[in-house]
């Protein structure tokens, strides 16, 4: 894929995103609509759940608003005229925010085969269909509504959702290329996995459909999301692994729950793993609420290069993007500064925040690279991985492989042969430029993961910095958050060659971009409300920004 930047620019948007029609943003107490959601992203003021104005700072390009497909028709059997009493006590508790009610909900979806309460309480399955066919339908006169070509773009998706033991997650996002989408939702009482989602997804999405599925939380897979079998311990046969590589071209590695770029351990000790990080490796017979090397993207990427070998083809060549997972319906509201929590009641006030849900984040954004802010322009840059994710800012990265040193080159999410590189070490050109409304960049690190001897490594390179790279200078003041603007730079560049390239070696690369410090929620929101923090989180950030990968193939 030969490309260059000139006639393309970035996007940025949030594919990851719940309104009142998810079941959990709903038990949270949230009320307000897809078409409030939708308005949020285009920058119109709309009211939080606790009355507080919701407008962002720059409207997004575009978005998907991705709610549960488990709850589609709850609303409408609510509303039945026609419900059972057992339909009317469960729609009664939903109106009562509760993390215990949401938790036995949950736990019933765990259940091999899962447990609806939805079906069950409305004893008619053919009734729920209708019902969840309603609200899919819903989702996409309003979605259709609010795509604006050229300005705004909206995608049409939903999420699914099989929940796993401890509060993990395995879930994907179903994102459609255009409004042309299956009958049905799939969710996890269709789909027993990924695997089935796939397959359910090749039979029911049929030309001019087209779909991919972004898994995302890979840090609370229990170690599932780079795996080789599925929850019920089903094996990856060679089919699956190319349906995976079809149809996943990008994972979303940082949202609310954290980053799932890295962890020290499994050959990693780069010291920037932590950020927003804060589950342990598992520990010898541990299986949930810890970090396995399949739990990690980087690992993930490394793995692929193995299976290259193996396979004949890498199906973890995936591209990187952020998001948010609001439950809040305010998709890309991602400021440390204004931070009011993403589910609901339960994180709405600054005592709940500060205690319960101290190590979640405002989430991320997915930035894109495209010709044009439309639905094939955006999806179709998708697919080719030409997209990068941020912790929240709108840090502008472009990340290019050169061919011959010349102008043309391999974009970001490029996979090439060694040949083109003429025997040459590669050459990349590398820039940042500063979120006008964010702090000034510190660093680019590029990461170098590679094949030698059936193994694989990693290397982390500060290839260019705004100081002498320690960050030992920068200073951020915890009585008012205030910082030195001076410090940093508002842009970076350089032509990085890697002078330790092996060409019989499978390898990737890919940098990370980060700003210099500055305050973290959690700490604003100890200023403004007089509570002491503890020290279970940071009191800074360093938000950052990671491009997708660069592959080279050995001969």
């Amino acid at each position: 894929m030969i490309d260059t930047t000139s006639s393309k620019e970035v996007f940025f948007g949030d594919l990851h995103g719940h309104s009142d029609l998810s079941f959990d943003s709903y038990l949270f107490g949230n009320r307000l609509t897809l078409d409030d959601s939708f308005q949020v992203a285009k920058g119109e003021p709309v009211k939080s759940v606790l009355g507080e104005v919701i407008r962002l700072v720059t409207p997004l390009d575009f978005v998907a608003m991705t709610d549960h497909a488990e709850s589609f028709g709850m609303l409408e059997g609510c509303s039945d005229e026609g419900a059972t009493q057992a339909t009317l006590e469960l729609c009664q508790q939903l109106e009562t925010p509760s993390f215990s009610f949401f938790m036995k909900l949950r736990n019933g979806a765990e259940r091999r085969p899962p447990y609806d309460p939805i079906s069950d309480a409305m004893n008619d399955h053919e009734k729920l269909h209708r019902f969840a066919n309603m609200t899919w339908k819903k989702i996409q006169e309003i979605t259709e509504f609010h795509n604006n070509p050229g300005v705004f773009t909206t995608f049409l998706g939903y999420e699914y959702s099989p929940p796993l033991p401890d509060r993990g997650k395995h879930h994907r996002n179903v994102i459609f290329k255009n409004k042309s989408v299956p009958d049905n939702a799939i969710s996890a009482f269709d789909a027993a996995s990924e695997i089935d989602l796939w397959r359910e997804l090749e039979v029911t999405c049929k030309e001019p459909c087209e779909f991919i599925t972004i898994p995302h939380n890979p840090n609370r897979s229990w170690g599932l999301a780079f795996a080789s079998q599925t929850f019920d311990g089903v094996s990856y046969e060679l089919n699956d692994w190319k349906r995976r590589d079809a149809y996943e071209p990008i994972v979303e590695m940082f949202q609310v729950k954290g980053s799932s770029e890295c962890v020290i351990g499994f050959g990693t000790s780069d010291e920037e793993c932590g950020f927003e990080q804060f589950y342990p490796v598992c520990e010898i017979g541990q299986e949930t609420a810890c970090i396995k090397e399949t739990s990690m993207v980087r690992n993930g990427l490394k793995n692929g290069l193995l299976m290259e070998e193996t396979l004949g083809f890498n199906p973890m060549d995936f591209g990187l993007i952020g998001s948010t997972d609001t439950h809040n319906s305010n998709p890309g509201d991602t400021e440390e500064n204004d931070f009011r929590g993403a589910s609901g009641h339960l994180d709405a006030n600054v005592k709940d925040r500060l205690e319960q849900t101290i190590f979640n984040n405002p989430g991320g954004l997915a930035a894109i690279w495209s010709v044009e802010n439309t639905r094939d322009g955006l999806f179709e840059a998708i697919q080719r991985k030409e997209v990068y994710a941020t912790s929240g800012t709108r840090i502008k990265i472009s990340f290019n492989l050169l061919m011959n040193n010349k102008q043309s080159n391999y974009p970001m999410g490029s996979s090439v042969s060694h040949n083109i590189l003429d025997n040459a070490a590669p050459i990349f050109k590398i820039w940042a430029e500063q979120d006008p409304n964010s702090a000034p960049l510190h660093k680019i690190q590029l990461i170098k993961g590679w094949t030698s001897g059936g193994k694989v490594f990693e290397r982390v390179v500060n290839i260019i910095c705004s100081d002498d790279c320690s960050g030992q200078s920068f200073f951020v003041d915890l009585n008012d958050c205030s910082y030195d603007e001076s410090q940093g730079l508002d842009k970076l560049e350089i032509t990085w060659q890697d002078e330790s390239y092996d060409p019989d070696q499978n390898v990737f690369y890919y940098i990370r971009v980060l700003e210099i410090p500055t305050c973290r929620w959690s700490t604003y929101d100890s200023l403004r409300s007089g509570t002491k923090l503890t020290n279970q989180a940071p009191s800074t950030i360093k938000e950052m920004a990671w491009s997708s990968p660069i592959w080279i193939k050995k001969e």
